[in-house]
């Protein structure tokens, strides 16, 4: 192949750097190429400070969001103790009773405590789950045993062994139950 001449302006732009892959030179890059090089670089270098200060925010966000979920489920908590402490308070009260004590007062004493611990679970929105008679429901209901019965309903629910609760819409504790199966 012919070797095509350089003009003198050519020369005078390349450098020994200049030569691309194929060998050829290539232009050097001009004064505004060079400041939009420049510019480009800064840019460059803002978009990447700003990506990580915005990081360093998030993960900042991130930490206080979950310090204060830790903080109100303390707080959520502490509420919940505080007003279990009487009901503790009259367990023990019962607990310290003489031995020989008159058995019937015992026992209304301790319906109280229950009573009073049930009225607590209410009114932080605790319903207890009804089972017997109720079709089986493994949503709600958890079978522990199933029984023969002719006085029942297939997958009827015959007898509670252990009380399930809700708090609102959430299962909380399903009730572990019996469950008439057909003979």
């Amino acid at each position: 192949m012919p070797e095509h001449p350089m003009n003198e302006s050519q020369l005078q732009d390349s450098s020994p750097g200049d030569a691309t892959s194929d060998g050829a030179a290539s232009p050097a890059p001009s004064a505004s190429e060079g400041d939009a090089l420049t510019a480009l670089r800064q840019e460059k270098d803002t978009l990447q400070n700003r990506l990580l200060r915005t990081a360093a925010e998030f993960d900042n966000y991130r930490k206080r969001i979950d310090r204060e979920r830790r903080e109100l489920s303390e707080f959520a908590a502490a509420d919940m103790l505080k007003e279990l402490l009487p009901i503790v308070d009259n367990l023990e009260r019962a607990l310290q009773a003489p031995a020989g004590s008159d058995v019937d007062a015992y026992r209304k004493g301790v319906e109280m405590i229950q009573r009073q611990m049930h009225d607590l679970l209410r009114k932080r929105g605790v319903t207890p789950i009804e089972a017997v008679g109720a079709e089986f429901n493994p949503n709600y209901h958890q079978a522990v045993t199933y029984d023969v019965s002719p006085d029942h309903r297939e997958g009827e629910v015959i007898e509670e062994l252990q009380r399930g609760y809700m708090l609102g819409e959430r299962l909380l504790r399903p009730a572990m139950v019996k469950v008439a199966k057909a003979s």
